[in-house]
């Protein structure tokens, strides 16, 4: 007969809630690298020998806090490849303008390079965030609407990349402009 776990003890909760609450706002603050368990524990309130207990590291700890970071969104369906991409692009273009997690993910791509725990989470924030563009591409491929010359993770470059750009690079405005050129550019053929 399999046990019934145990219901967690709400003092545990409270503590996991509050180191990874300081967790974010550290990461939101100084990035990656500005991450400190002992800064953790001073400004949560909880024993080093606590947070250890339920992260063995640093990277344990920030890979917890980090899968929590984005959130994709579901996968629009208006019909039409250009009306799901245009839902996309807005929705991603008013994250990266407002969102913390952007504030984040540069420090976790360099970390990335040089931890392969850090570069798994990475991988899989990507995936999560690309998930829609995915579904999406799908559809389209099975409506016949995908443009001809042109493949799903083609059709994500299109509008991923110009946003990122101008999100990191440029800081230009994201606006309703640019992704409206952003989706002609994105749904023409190749």
């Amino acid at each position: 007969m399999a046990q019934t776990p145990k219901p967690a003890d709400p003092r545990v909760e409270r503590s996991k809630a509050a180191v990874l609450a300081e967790t974010y706002r550290q990461l939101t603050q100084s990035g990656v690298g500005g991450l400190s368990i002992d800064e953790v524990s001073r400004r949560s309130g909880v024993s080093k020998t606590t947070i250890y207990r339920h992260w063995p590291s640093r990277t344990a700890l920030l890979i917890d806090a980090c899968s929590r970071l984005s959130d994709a969104g579901e996968a629009p369906d208006t019909g039409t490849l250009r009306g799901d991409v245009h839902a996309l692009a807005s929705h991603l273009g008013a994250q990266l303008g407002a969102a913390a997690w952007t504030s984040v993910y540069p420090s976790i791509i360099d970390a990335a390079e040089r931890d392969p725990e850090i570069a798994a989470m990475q991988s899989a924030l990507h995936r999560g965030l690309m998930s829609p563009f995915d579904a999406v591409a799908a559809r389209a491929v099975a409506r016949g609407d995908m443009p001809a010359g042109k493949s799903p993770a083609d059709l994500a470059a299109c509008i991923v990349g110009p946003l990122f750009y101008r999100r990191w690079y440029s800081k230009e405005p994201i606006d309703e402009r640019f992704v409206d050129m952003l989706v002609g550019s994105a749904v023409s053929p190749a």
